[in-house]
């Protein structure tokens, strides 16, 4: 059984940064890509940032988020992170860390989709003011 448990949510004004983790239970993680996403109230879930499980410069952002947010991963912690600077209140939502359901992926991130990922973090809020 796989548990991925967030952290490091909170306030912050624009402008400001913020570093997430996700702790993840189980074997193989290295085996695995990861992904971050997140889910404004009264809007559907969105994806943010993958990493394969190659690691290293093998990360795919939305557009939304490219250029400031970095998505980076310690297999030797089982953790995966998310940089986030220059927030804007935008950004505001409860961000869900989750692992691709198939280990070795090497197929496209031209599209992601929730279906792609097998366990889910219980999110960690991210709220952004002027």
């Amino acid at each position: 059984q796989v548990q991925l448990v967030e952290s490091g949510g909170g306030l912050v004004q624009a402008g400001g940064s913020l570093r997430l983790s996700c702790a993840a239970s189980g074997r193989a993680f290295s085996s695995y890509d990861m992904g971050w996403f997140r889910q404004a109230p009264g809007k559907e879930r969105e994806f943010v940032a993958a990493i394969r499980w190659t690691g290293g410069g093998n990360t795919y952002y939305a557009d939304s988020v490219k250029g400031r947010f970095t998505i980076s991963r310690d297999n030797a912690k089982n953790t995966v992170y998310l940089q986030m600077n220059s927030l804007k209140p935008e950004d505001t939502a409860v961000y869900y860390c989750a692992r691709r359901s198939r280990p070795y992926y090497s197929g496209s991130y031209s599209r992601v989709d929730d279906d792609d990922y097998d366990y889910w973090g219980q999110g960690t809020q991210v709220t952004v003011s002027l």
